[in-house]
């Protein structure tokens, strides 16, 4: 089947030919015979015909093959440089970016973003350990096949399972498997109790031994600090369920709603300031469900390469053509808009119905923030559409903590498109879209998350709510503003100290997501477990949701969080810097002692 679901044909030479699948032509008469369709078997590998498995020979080229000219390559790139398009300075493999002049009316002048590069001999012990890794993988599925589940019988079938990915899953990622996946038995606050479990053999399973370990949490997205049990908000939420029950269990075309959803949208619209907003019950589905009611396969999508998972899947069910531009280098995005507009459609050159620009406020794998001026001149400039995923924003950026919007200064109607999710800053669950009352009233009746999915449960919306009017100030106190203000002193705090220290970080110093560069695939297991044992819960990232080169350490910080635990995390983690050789970079350090409570922390 071709790309986007369309199979391209022609006749030649009196034969049925396939053309467009990848670019190369299937001679589609060889492949019919006597009415049906005749499976041809491929070739036996190399591997095969000596009576070994292919996987052993791709792990030996690596070794002999790629190793060497990725060596070169580093090489080259250490001694010379490369050519960037981002506004970058590189010097001996340290990329730094400058931050932009600080405009008139503004309040925030965006912060100093970092993507320094990785050491040379740190990228070449990289490749190489990861390339042994495969290799010692391969050796042990040749040797100690484990008793899992097998295909039988499905010849002439497309495999169920990806030959790699099980390969991957069972030799790479089992040898760290214990990292990830732990199960709590509490609200994922400023701590975090942790159910302990152990292996005994190797990662293929696990058993409880029946003990909890309470943890500082550096690894969950409660930036505003209300993922708790007690409180206000979790008071109104007890009296929400006496009241209206735990759920309507009915979509909110079928059944209705409760009045608390009818009262967050119209509490969420007024705090982004706009003129209406939606709100649906998941977080992923409001970008995978609404994007194909936004956008067809007539449209253009012009999207951040490190934008969310559920924004790619939302564009993939819509059929529209995505093109994808460099991390938010807004020079790519200007080139690829002015060349939709020029070209128009591929062979009809017919325009565009809807050009769309999708990005993220705050990109959770990458700590950095969207460029959004720039952005939204480009918008203005070309007539464009824009599309703004503020999950990981609202409630975290900004001196009202409206996301993006409120941190730029910008005007929420410069934004055709806001959404947003209840999972960060507010300590619950579910999503918003929020625009114009035309677009919404759109939604309403076109949104598959609108007619199929369930309606918002009433203590779920209740916890929104009273976060929400905290956040805000309707509640008559200040205690979103000192939330706010304490999310944003810890951030500056944590970041400055992590440089110090001398580790690679990523992002803007202004972002409440932290990713610390440790590069290689042991090294990302080490440093989770040496934390755990020190009573740190974070969470390790690695190929493939990263690049190869990429592996990292993401913490999150929250307005929960006190001084003394941030500075109990940063020792424990110079300390494991020191021992596992994570003091990487390469920039200047400024060593003068930090004050918490200073004034420019804030500002």
């Amino acid at each position: 089947m071709a790309e986007n679901g369309v199979i391209k044909s022609r006749l030649q030479n009196g034969k049925y030919v396939l053309n467009e699948v990848n670019g190369k032509d299937s001679d589609f008469s060889n492949h019919v015979k006597n009415g049906n369709f005749r499976h041809e078997p491929k070739p036996p590998s190399m591997g095969k015909q000596l009576g070994i498995k292919g996987g052993f020979w791709a792990a030996t080229i690596c070794y002999l093959v790629l190793f060497p000219l990725l060596f070169l390559r580093l090489l080259k790139r250490f001694l010379f440089g490369e050519r960037s398009s981002r506004d970058t300075r590189i010097q001996k493999g340290v990329v730094s970016i400058n931050p932009p002049v600080k405009k008139k009316g503004q309040g925030f002048t965006r912060g100093k973003e970092s993507f320094e590069d990785a050491p040379f001999f740190t990228a070449i012990l990289t490749y190489l350990g990861f390339y042994h890794l495969m290799f010692l993988g391969y050796i042990n599925m040749l040797f100690f096949t484990p008793k899992v589940a097998r295909e039988h019988n499905r010849e002439g079938y497309v495999p169920l399972y990806n030959r790699f990915e099980n390969f991957y899953m069972r030799y790479v990622y089992r040898r760290v498997r214990d990292c990830w996946n732990k199960p709590i038995c509490s609200v994922p606050g400023a701590e975090v109790v942790l159910k302990d479990r152990i292996t005994k053999d190797y990662g293929w399973t696990f058993e409880y031994t029946g003990t909890e370990t309470c943890c500082l949490n550096l690894g969950s997205y409660n930036y505003m600090g209300f993922a708790e049990n007690t409180g206000p908000c979790a008071e109104a939420a007890i009296e929400a369920i006496k009241k209206y029950g735990l759920a309507y269990c009915s979509p909110v075309r079928e059944m209705g709603c409760n009045p608390l959803q009818m009262e967050l949208e119209k509490s969420i619209a007024r705090f982004l300031g706009v003129e209406d907003a939606i709100v649906f019950g998941m977080g992923f589905a409001t970008n995978t469900l609404n994007l194909p009611s936004l956008v067809s396969n007539q449209c253009l999508v012009l999207s951040d390469e490190k934008n969310h998972a559920s924004l790619i899947l939302g564009l993939r069910l819509s059929g529209a053509t995505v093109r994808v531009f460099e991390h938010n280098n807004m020079k790519a995005l200007e080139e690829l808009a002015r060349d939709a507009i020029v070209y128009g459609q591929p062979r009809t050159h017919r325009p565009w119905d809807k050009i769309f620009i999708v990005a993220e406020g705050v990109f959770s794998m990458e700590g950095s923030i969207v460029h959004l001026p720039e952005m939204i001149a480009i918008k203005k400039k070309y007539k464009l559409y824009l599309y703004l995923d503020e999950a990981h924003s609202v409630g975290a950026l900004g001196p009202k903590g409206r996301g993006a919007l409120d941190y730029y200064g910008c005007d929420p109607k410069d934004i055709d498109i806001l959404m947003g999710t209840f999972t960060k800053s507010f300590g619950s669950a579910g999503g918003y879209l929020s625009g114009t009352k035309k677009l919404i009233d759109y939604l309403r009746v076109t949104s598959h998350a609108s007619c199929y999915a369930s309606a918002m449960s009433p203590p779920v919306a209740q916890q929104i709510l009273s976060s929400l009017r905290i956040i805000s100030g309707e509640d008559g106190s200040s205690e979103g503003e000192r939330r706010i203000q304490r999310l944003a002193r810890n951030t500056r705090y944590f970041r400055r100290r992590l440089k110090q220290i001398g580790v690679i970080t990523y992002g803007n110093e202004h972002s409440p997501v932290v990713p610390m560069l440790v590069y290689m695939f042991s090294k990302i297991g080490a440093v989770v477990r040496t934390l755990s044992a020190r009573k740190i819960a974070t969470v390790g990232v690695g190929f493939p949701a990263t690049p190869l080169m990429k592996g990292r350490i993401r913490f999150c910080l929250s307005a929960a969080h006190t001084k003394e635990q941030l500075d109990y995390a940063l020792d424990v983690i110079e300390e494991r810097a020191n021992t596992l050789g994570l003091r990487y970079s390469q920039l200047p350090r400024d060593m003068t002692p930090i004050e918490y409570e200073a004034e420019d922390e804030i500002d």
